[in-house]
């Protein structure tokens, strides 16, 4: 068992016992239980019953959360002539073709997230050993032509991609203990709808395994998985 910090510890008498709990339980007890000096980030951890060491049974994508994350990324775009200058006016940090493609190679890595518009595919493709899960693909939204749309979905943070690693979790932020409870309810609600849009089907059983939030310094606390399913078709 992990040694748990003072914080930790006293953060966790507040959330109950560890049975799974309604979503707006759950996350009131996630914006009780943080204590730290700063506004901490609300993640999810969402359990799939998929096995992405086949393909066919891989999730991953992006969806915009309305309330955003709280937490703006550094944007690099790979696009020329208007394109490029669409990435510019909506806020894009760097932008370029060849120069960035070399600068990358050379080990340059200073940006959260690389876009690219199609039809560089051929000279960004070069990047795939380099970048690899960062490497911008249709199925994730990182490769569009609507560059300055996508600019602007991360720029203000509302929108999160998502990943199933190997051990079928999905991680993500829904946004900051600061928000609401309200608002934190419809970005897990729209975060959840994503994943059971990019229900596999290949994916057997149940889908929704284990749903926990928490907060960045706080203990996790698990959401009834029929509960958030049943939020979802509500909404």
């Amino acid at each position: 068992m992990p040694n748990r910090g003072k914080r930790y510890l006293e953060a966790a008498k507040t959330v109950g016992n560890g049975a799974p709990k309604e979503p707006q339980e759950a996350l009131e007890l996630v914006k009780k239980a943080a204590n730290a000096k700063f506004d901490e980030t609300v993640d999810v951890a969402i359990k799939l019953g998929v096995d992405p060491r086949h393909g066919d049974q891989m999730v991953r994508g992006t969806t915009t959360l309305p309330h955003g994350t709280g937490k703006s990324k550094k944007v690099a775009v790979v696009a020329k002539g208007e394109k490029a200058e669409e990435a510019k006016d909506a806020g894009a940090d760097i932008i370029g073709a060849e120069d960035i493609v070399q600068q990358i190679q050379q080990g340059w890595a200073d940006f959260d997230v690389l876009l690219a518009t199609p039809d560089v595919m051929g000279l960004v493709g070069k990047l795939g050993p380099i970048l690899r899960a960062r490497m911008p693909s249709p199925k994730a939204g990182t490769v569009t032509m609507d560059i300055g749309r996508a600019v602007r979905d991360i720029k203000t943070a509302s929108r999160v991609d998502y990943r199933v690693e190997k051990a079928g979790i999905v991680h993500a932020p829904i946004g900051k203990v600061s928000y609401p409870t309200e608002q934190l309810i419809e970005n897990l609600t729209a975060l959840v709808a994503a994943l059971l849009r990019a229900k596999p089907t290949a994916a057997k059983g149940r889908y929704l395994k284990k749903i926990t939030v928490s907060s960045t310094m706080g203990p996790g606390i698990d959401i009834d998985t029929q509960k958030a399913q049943a939020m979802v078709e509500k909404s």
